[in-house]
């Protein structure tokens, strides 16, 4: 099985494609916020404790799951 994360939530893939690991609902029929900050991402699709960061192409808060990063 892969395994990864989305806001610090652990998901599944398999062959119904990517769920939840905890209660297997697809992940885009349940958007949840970031086990780390509590909230959602922004409208543009940032980590909302981030924001828009100028010149950045990616940045992640880590979600209390890894390290923060960014890439320029």
């Amino acid at each position: 099985m892969i395994t990864s994360y989305l806001r610090g939530h652990l998901i599944e893939y398999d062959d119904n494609g990517w769920n939840y690991a905890d209660n297997k609902q697809p992940i885009d029929m349940e958007n949840r916020a970031c086990i780390r900050c509590g909230m959602m991402p922004t409208p543009e699709g940032y980590d909302a404790c981030l924001g828009y960061i100028p010149g950045v192409s990616s940045a992640c808060c880590g979600h209390g799951v890894m390290e923060l990063w960014v890439l320029k």
